[in-house]
């Protein structure tokens, strides 16, 4: 569990708000705008309304206690700006900052941003991956060059074990699980026999994924 604040509670800092609260964290939501703050009382262990790029209300938070500062505005590049970096000045251990374009990104990163995120262009190159390909069920970039997939079962594999495949060797990717019903088996033997009614959890460099999905 961390205590987080998150400032910005548009529809990007709102659903970040009910995961958090999801996942146990202590959560305080920061907006200018009262309606939004409303919404999320429900899920989040307390909110205040307030303007972040107010020196003395940034200060009056107490930042250097929260594990993990979010700065989640989108609407406003000024506002955002300026709140990255009172928490910074205020001692936040940890900022993320979500951005919308590469030029906000390098302006949060010179503002003190430790992360910055790219919530719109994220989500885009994951879809585009997924229904992309009829083989692909969900994709996740580790880096440029490496992801984790959920793929199906290639044809080619059904009635074979992991080792008959020589899935490492010949198609040089990793199988960190298998899926099926919504049940997970990590980390599967090499004995595991394919069956095509399971999803494949796989690790690999795109150029391997491709080739194995095509």
């Amino acid at each position: 569990m961390k205590s987080i604040l998150l400032i910005g509670l548009g529809r990007f800092g709102k659903h970040m708000a009910q995961k958090l609260n999801e996942l146990n964290n202590e959560v305080l939501a920061v907006d200018i705008n009262e309606e939004r703050v409303n919404e999320v009382l429900p899920f989040v262990t307390s909110a205040q309304i307030g303007d972040s790029t107010n020196e003395q209300f940034i200060a009056s938070l107490g930042v250097r206690n929260f594990d993990l500062c979010v700065v989640a505005i989108g609407d406003n590049f000024q506002s955002s700006l300026e709140t990255t970096s009172l928490l910074k000045e205020c001692g936040a251990k940890f900022v993320l900052a979500r951005a919308s374009r590469d030029v906000h990104a390098k302006f949060l990163l010179r503002n003190g941003a430790d992360k910055v995120v790219y919530a719109e262009k994220e989500m885009a190159i994951r879809m585009a991956v997924r229904y992309s390909s009829n083989s692909i069920f969900d994709y996740i970039e580790l880096t440029p060059e490496y992801s984790i997939y959920e793929i199906s079962v290639p044809t080619s594999w059904i009635g074979k074990t992991i080792i008959q495949t020589a899935v490492r060797t010949k198609y040089h990717i990793s199988i960190l699980a298998t899926k099926q019903d919504g049940e997970i088996l990590p980390l599967p033997k090499p004995d595991y026999e394919f069956k095509g009614t399971e999803t494949l959890i796989i690790l690999g460099h795109h150029a391997d994924v491709k080739k194995l999905v095509d």
